[in-house]
């Protein structure tokens, strides 16, 4: 019995090294494994992951050098353990050449292990804390990261007559990022952060600590949700007359999410916030990207969306320089330091380290033709993720 055991464990390891290391190359199909949660708390950013996806498929064909794109779309719900399985049943089962999406940060965290031991790229298209491309040297990211979002924000605040502000983050990783990334910034330009103050991820009530805010009565609030949970903050924002009590509300454009943004209603209206894209951006390839995304899909895009169209123009572009080989590091290598022009503006993966490279703007949310939009009205150029820059310094 043992010696059979033996074997048997042998021949699965053996079966699932050979999995891993299955040559792509020879592949006329190459398969993207998209996991975004598709239900629970995050689904809209699944929704807007999977529609900005199949949305450059349909507008740039599923052949590239030759090959055949083959998109997988799984539901993660949200939870890193089932992330974690359906990436290792992509990589064993499905043979996919590419994971990507990853809604949340533990999700991304999760499949780390498994791009790196399959050695296939692992595009992050939403998450946003800043170490995810630290994980996995075949981590390429097409999203942000929340320092990159944040620093701005706390340069304009402190610029423009905020001089207390308490800080209203959601409690993980990207949470966190926003929260040091503000106060560093905010007090190395005057500021003073009076308190910061952690929301749990799961099952959020905003309530006791909008009250906290406004007992201690600062200039500003500034917030960090997650996509999708922006209209529940915004509708205790206003309930709990903030507004009224003369607190700013100043925030990453997660929290003014254009997928949410008119939900919220006239409570979001003047709210400043600083993110990379709005559907109203002006120019003329998001005016080409919107229109067509709202024919196929009957609602405007967000930051996800883009975020997913982009990864799906970085394999594209990829495996053009590559002439159709789809072997992991052949992929990774031929991703770092790609540039184009996303619907976003000017975009380019830093070659260092994998993150993307783009313009911040600083927005307010106004009426436009009966509706909410993020209106850019200042831009900071091609933007490195600052925690990254300052490790180098």
């Amino acid at each position: 019995m043992p010696r059979t055991l033996t074997r048997r464990t042998f021949m699965a390891a053996a079966v699932a090294m050979g999995a891993f290391a299955t040559p792509a190359f020879a592949q006329e199909v190459v398969k993207i494994g998209l996991i975004q949660p598709m239900t629970g708390p995050s689904a809209s950013t699944g929704k807007q992951a999977e529609a900005g996806a199949k949305l450059w498929m349909q507008l740039h064909g599923d052949t590239v050098a030759g090959k055949k794109i083959q998109l997988i779309v799984k539901d993660d719900t949200g939870a890193p353990d089932v992330t974690k399985r359906i990436a290792q049943e992509l990589v064993v089962n499905d043979k996919v050449n590419v994971l990507m999406g990853f809604g949340l940060t533990p999700l991304a965290l999760a499949v780390a292990p498994i791009a790196t031991q399959a050695k296939i790229p692992e595009i992050v298209t939403s998450a946003a804390t800043a170490i995810i491309t630290e994980q996995s040297p075949f981590i390429v990211r097409t999203s942000f990261t929340l320092p990159q979002a944040t620093v701005p924000m706390a340069q304009w605040a402190a610029k423009n007559g905020i001089k207390k502000v308490v800080t209203l983050v959601s409690d993980y990783g990207p949470g966190i990022d926003a929260e040091k990334a503000f106060k560093e910034a905010f007090s190395a330009n005057g500021g003073e952060v009076v308190s910061e103050l952690r929301v749990p991820l799961r099952n959020p009530d905003f309530a006791p600590f909008l009250q906290r805010v406004k007992d201690a009565g600062p200039d500003a609030v500034f917030v960090f949700v997650p996509s999708g949970f922006g209209s529940a903050f915004m509708k205790q924002f206003a309930e709990r007359g903030l507004t009224q009590a003369g607190i700013k509300l100043i925030a990453t454009g997660d929290v003014t999410d254009d997928d949410l943004l008119n939900e919220m209603g006239d409570a979001a209206l003047g709210v400043v916030n600083t993110h990379h894209y709005s559907a109203s951006h002006n120019s003329p390839e998001n005016k080409e990207f919107v229109e067509a995304f709202k024919k196929a899909n009957n609602f405007r895009p967000n930051f996800m969306a883009v975020g997913a169209y982009d990864g799906m123009q970085l394999v594209y572009k990829a495996l053009d320089k590559t002439k159709g080989n789809a072997d992991g590091q052949a992929l990774i290598d031929a991703m770092k330091g790609l540039s184009w022009t996303s619907p976003r503006g000017p975009v380019q993966i830093d070659p260092e380290t994998r993150d993307i490279i783009q313009n911040i703007y600083v927005r307010k949310v106004e009426k436009v033709n009966g509706e909410l939009y993020n209106q850019e009205f200042a831009t900071i150029e091609m933007v490195k993720d600052p925690v990254k820059a300052a490790k180098k310094k």
